[in-house]
């Protein structure tokens, strides 16, 4: 039966007109996974989207009330920015229940799996955002959160991308008006670049670095939340024995 099904895909591929067929019905499954997942999202609890407006316009009603409207207590609030599909945070959440967590991430249907793992885990402590990075000013007040998380970002490495890339000095300061007196910062990078493009700018404008490591799985004392929690992606570099960095630091 498998034989059979196999020649019949040979037969139909070999038809120049298959394979544009065969892309087009990909890209349908995915568009009709996506709105499923988007509706989805508007049924959960924990999973928020702001229009634009709603953040820019006008005060945003969670701004600075995660804690007491969302989470009901009064736990340190962490952030992963750009959280894809929730991996990280979700991760997080499970190791340290006396913590709030809040992905964000401008595709939700990328943390659509992160917030329905949480749902279905009954985690409490786990929320997500669907939002542009550069609007978390209008998500957060002035000393709310406690850490931030940023994990395999794009590194934008190409120098006009120098704007969008998530550690840039704009960034940083974004970053350091809704953290408070004694919040860090982690960066958690396949990409050396990212990591020495960081640590540079941390140093030359005077930051404090309070720990930085270039190769994370194979030098010792690297900190149990860097390495315990593995995402898809992650456990793909490390197949192919790629190195994974991470930087701890506080914006001064």
């Amino acid at each position: 039966m498998e034989a059979n099904s196999h020649l019949h895909f040979q037969n139909k591929s070999s038809n120049p007109d298959f394979f544009p067929y065969f892309c087009q019905k990909l890209i349908q499954v995915g568009s009709k996974n996506k709105l499923k997942r988007f509706n989805e999202n508007d049924t959960f609890h924990n999973v928020f989207q702001p229009k634009r407006e709603e953040l820019v316009d006008v005060i945003y009603p969670l701004k600075g009330q995660w804690n007491q409207q969302f989470f009901k207590n009064n736990n340190p609030l962490v952030l992963e920015l750009g959280c894809g599909k929730g991996e990280y945070t979700v991760g997080l959440a499970e190791r340290y229940p006396n913590k709030n967590f809040i992905g964000i991430d401008i595709k939700g249907a990328r943390f659509w799996r992160g917030a329905k793992t949480a749902i279905e885990n009954d985690l409490p402590n786990v929320a997500f955002i669907r939002a542009q990075i550069e609007l978390v000013e209008h998500l957060f007040a002035s000393n709310e959160v406690d850490e931030i998380w940023i994990t395999f970002p794009d590194p934008q490495i190409k120098y006009k991308r120098t704007k969008h890339r998530m550690t840039n000095d704009a960034f940083l300061q974004r970053y350091k008006n809704i953290l408070n007196d004694t919040g860090v910062m982690h960066l958690k990078t396949d990409s050396e670049f990212m990591h020495g493009y960081t640590l540079g700018l941390l140093h030359g404008q005077g930051h404090d670095v309070q720990y930085a490591n270039h190769d994370v799985y194979r030098q010792e004392g690297s900190p149990e939340e860097v390495t315990a929690i593995q995402t898809f992606y992650e456990n793909q570099y490390l197949a192919t024995q790629k190195a994974i960095t991470y930087i701890r630091f506080k914006i001064n």
